[in-house]
């Protein structure tokens, strides 16, 4: 069967400063934000992330917008994104279903 559309929004974490105050972050906590960068562009490279991006201000969920085969391999790549396996944020599972899309009518 074919690739479905999932989209998980972060939450706060166990360390709700870490969303507003840049002076919160540690050098592990950077570490962290490097690697959960640098999968999530390697994953729109590779084609599975469609979109991913925060808010410019404090309001708004940071969300990340892909493509998995089942709701299982959906929640091991959100689980596998750094800012979860790290307990920085927390993340919740949605099904999607991108309409449109800049260049092209999916449905």
């Amino acid at each position: 069967m074919g690739q479905k559309q999932w989209m998980y929004v972060f939450g706060p974490g166990p360390r709700p400063e870490l969303r507003s105050d840049p002076s919160a972050w540690t050098e592990a906590d950077e570490a962290i934000g490097v690697a959960h960068y640098q999968r999530l562009r390697q994953a729109t490279i590779d084609g599975t992330v469609i979109l991913a991006g925060r808010p410019t201000g404090d309001d708004g969920p940071a969300v990340v917008i892909f493509e998995a085969g089942s709701e299982a391999e959906a929640i091991a790549f959100m689980e596998a994104d750094p800012f979860v396996s790290e307990g920085l944020f927390t993340a919740d599972l949605y099904p999607f279903n991108a309409s449109l899309v800049r260049g092209e009518a999916i449905r």
